[in-house]
This record gives C-alpha cells, structure tokens and sequence, in this order.
C-alpha cells in the first residue's frame, strides 16, 4: 500500500528528534520503506543531524525507495569498537532501494530485470 504520511509517526519530512518521535507516537522503532517520488535523475532522499558532534549525512539516490531501520533489535550484547555497547536504537540505516514486493503489485514501478536489460541505479551519500 502507498499511504500518506501526513499526521503520522512516518511524518519525517520535517526535522524531528527521533528518540523523542518514537515515544511520541508511542512507536517501538522504524523498519519501513518510504516511496520516494518517482524519477530516475538524482534526487534528495534523507538528511541526518547529529547534533552533539555537528555531523551531517545527506542521500541523494534514482532508487524509488528508502527502507528506514533504526536498530529495533539491538540489546546491547553486540560489542563494537572499544568495548562500546549497542542498545535498542543506537543505529539507524538508511537503504535506498524498490519498494517491497514491487514485483506482485502492478501499480507500482516495474522492478523486473530482463535477460539484456541494464540495471543502473545510483546512492550518494555526502557527509
């Protein structure tokens, strides 16, 4: 299904503070594909802030789609570098891509690749 956002927890078109969004909407965390609007030059995706450190992370992608995960099964049993422990939402990924189950819905955009066709996508990510 392709719904609207506006109104709900997936309303990220606007700068939120994610940790506080979650709890707002009473949310238990993202793994969702949001359509991007279709067309196959470069585009804007997503744009993250961290504000502690002033890091900035912009997408640009010609994929029609971007599947949000924000570490919903972290448990902090992964160690990292240092000894750094992972919680539940210490991570997020950003993954450009089709929309899921594109290849069952005829309405959305054609993800087949036939024998001599190309596949050309492109993801930037500028930091």
């Amino acid at each position: 299904e392709i719904a609207s956002v506006q109104g709900t927890a997936f309303d990220l078109r606007k700068p939120v503070e994610l940790g506080k969004h979650l709890q707002e909407f009473h949310v238990n965390g993202f793994d969702h594909n949001f359509c991007l609007k279709g067309s196959k030059e470069k585009r804007f995706c997503a744009r993250v802030y961290h504000a502690g450190s002033g890091r900035v992370l912009e997408v640009y992608t010609t994929q029609p789609g971007v599947q949000f995960y924000t570490g919903n099964f972290l448990d902090g049993t992964l160690k990292g570098k240092s000894g750094a422990v992972y919680p539940k939402h210490s991570g997020f990924c950003l993954e450009t891509q089709s929309w899921p189950d594109a290849v069952n819905q005829p309405h959305f955009s054609p993800v087949l690749l036939k024998p001599g066709e190309e596949y050309d996508h492109t993801t930037w990510f500028k930091f």
